[in-house]
């Protein structure tokens, strides 16, 4: 039997003892909520009662996991589910939709999202005489790890500040930092390591995504793009789609169809409004993508969404069914 195998149970039951703590903390100030913001900046909890069809979303760069229940997120055709022993890693904005796989009333899905702040993880870099990994970064933009009591037990503490807000301003910094550095050290670090290394194809992916994500109304050239982030066009659709499972275009669809659904469910903007506001010059080609993207005519979606009835219909938020 080797030392690994010897050790096994003793790691699984200390990530189980930190996982009991971690839900017990998240429990108790979730409760009849589904998402709740924390004292501790860019620190979300989320609870989750039953079982739910893929939602869209949009990830930002963070670390998510599970103190209890089960999650998976679907990016394109890959789906990458994440439970009490593995953890999310986001290292760019990457539309996804998220599902709940495990979850009861008696037993909810508990878990925390983590905003990664990348000046820390180049600092760490820059300032650490870290080794870089050997191994090769995951394709996508998201990948799944294994939890460690390393990386668990910063958490642990992070939470137990909560209770002590007067000393959050002060120690929270600290944490935070020892949590990026453990991401550095888990199995994970390569994708870390590929997006904050200036000069980088997940670097200049990466400001690609920005200036999609601010200019996301403005008509699209790919050639312009390209040059903006000094790369080929080639090489910006390759590397996009490895990251993101979807081209810059359809990219950019994503980000109008989504920011139109969200203003005629919440400002009551008429369709032909919301899409004139968010870039589309033809009202069909909106409807026909809108339809493509949400499986249902705008005016469909938005009632079927106020009365609660979206989530009967097939997901539709691959983006095989966004028009390239």
């Amino acid at each position: 039997m080797t030392s690994q195998q010897t050790h096994a149970p003793a790691l699984k039951t200390q990530i189980s003892t930190l996982q009991t703590a971690l839900a017990h903390a998240i429990a108790s100030r979730t409760s009849g909520d589904e998402d709740r913001c924390t004292d501790i900046p860019d620190l979300l909890f989320f609870r989750r009662e039953k079982l739910t069809e893929p939602c869209a979303c949009m990830v930002e760069p963070s670390v998510v996991f599970v103190a209890q229940g089960a999650k998976q997120m679907l990016v394109g055709d890959e789906a990458f589910p994440y439970d009490p022993e593995h953890f999310l890693i986001n290292s760019i904005d990457l539309p996804a939709s998220s599902q709940v796989i495990e979850a009861s009333p008696e037993k909810p899905c508990l878990g925390l999202v983590l905003k990664l702040d990348l000046s820390i993880l180049a600092a760490l870099i820059a300032q650490g005489g870290l080794t870089p990994p050997t191994e090769r970064p995951a394709d996508r933009g998201l990948a799944r790890g294994s939890l460690s009591p390393q990386l668990l037990a910063p958490f642990q503490r992070l939470l137990e500040l909560l209770d002590e807000p007067a000393s959050i301003p002060v120690l929270a910094p600290l944490i935070l930092r020892e949590i990026h550095y453990r991401l550095l050290m888990s199995d994970q670090a390569a994708r870390l390591w590929q997006i904050v290394s200036l000069g980088s194809q997940s670097q200049r992916i990466a400001k690609a995504i920005d200036w999609l994500k601010t200019n996301y109304t403005e008509p699209l050239r790919i050639e312009d793009l390209a040059s903006r982030i000094q790369m080929s066009t080639s090489s910006l659709h390759f590397h996009f789609r490895q990251l993101t499972a979807m081209s810059p275009l359809q990219y950019q669809k994503w980000l109008r169809l989504n920011e139109a659904r969200r203003l005629m469910l919440n400002e009551h903007l008429d369709a032909a409004s919301a899409a004139f506001q968010v870039g589309y010059e033809s009202p069909s080609q909106f409807s026909r993508e809108y339809s493509r993207l949400f499986g249902a005519p705008p005016k469909r979606d938005i009632e079927d969404l106020r009365h609660g009835r979206a989530g009967a219909r097939k997901r539709s938020e691959t983006t095989s069914s966004i028009p390239a």
